[in-house]
């Protein structure tokens, strides 16, 4: 994704691309926090919730300073191809797995488990936005959907990130004891 939003000039592609990373990262920070003696530990929890939430205040200031930037200077992405294809496919099974982490969360009481959930469920309708701008500026030449596409991505990135943060981002009930 980011290779073709390079060679597209698409700053809502690279948005993809790159949450996509920071997802990777958040799914290792889940791995870390769910092995060894950190499995029962409310210290081990919290940290793993913090780093997720900082992987989602990582992608919001830079994707808002290119869309920005692009959305000013009138820059106009090219038809993509291959984002077009990574994005459709990205939309249809990239939800299923979000909603399962995010039902695994809420069982195990674990909030950055559930956030890592919610991150899936985030490139998904990225995902989602993503393709629907570019379809619309192969076909209607609505250039500028690129960078309002990646300032919504940018403003929801925020937005997740304080639910992370906040350990609401499992949706669950507090039970007592329980992070989320």
């Amino acid at each position: 994704a980011i290779v073709a939003a390079v060679l597209a000039g698409s700053v809502a592609l690279l948005g993809f691309g790159l949450d996509s990373g920071i997802e990777a990262m958040a799914s290792i920070i889940v791995i870390w926090r769910l092995t060894g003696t950190r499995l029962a530990s409310a210290t081990s929890e919290r940290r793993a919730q913090q780093l997720v939430a900082v992987s989602f205040f990582l992608l919001a200031p830079y994707i808002a300073v290119e869309a920005v930037r692009a959305l000013a200077a009138g820059d106009r992405a090219e038809t993509s191809i291959a984002g077009l294809i990574l994005t459709a496919g990205t939309a249809v099974f990239e939800p299923a797995l979000g909603l399962a982490k995010r039902r695994i969360g809420a069982r195990l009481g674990s909030a950055a488990t559930a956030g890592e959930g919610t991150q899936n469920l985030l490139c998904a309708y990225l995902a989602m936005a993503v393709f629907a701008g570019l379809a619309a500026n192969t076909l209607l030449g609505a250039w500028w959907l690129d960078g309002v596409v990646a300032l919504g991505i940018s403003a929801w990135a925020v937005v997740e990130g304080q639910r992370a943060w906040a350990g609401r981002s499992c949706g669950c009930a507090p039970r007592p004891g329980a992070p989320c």
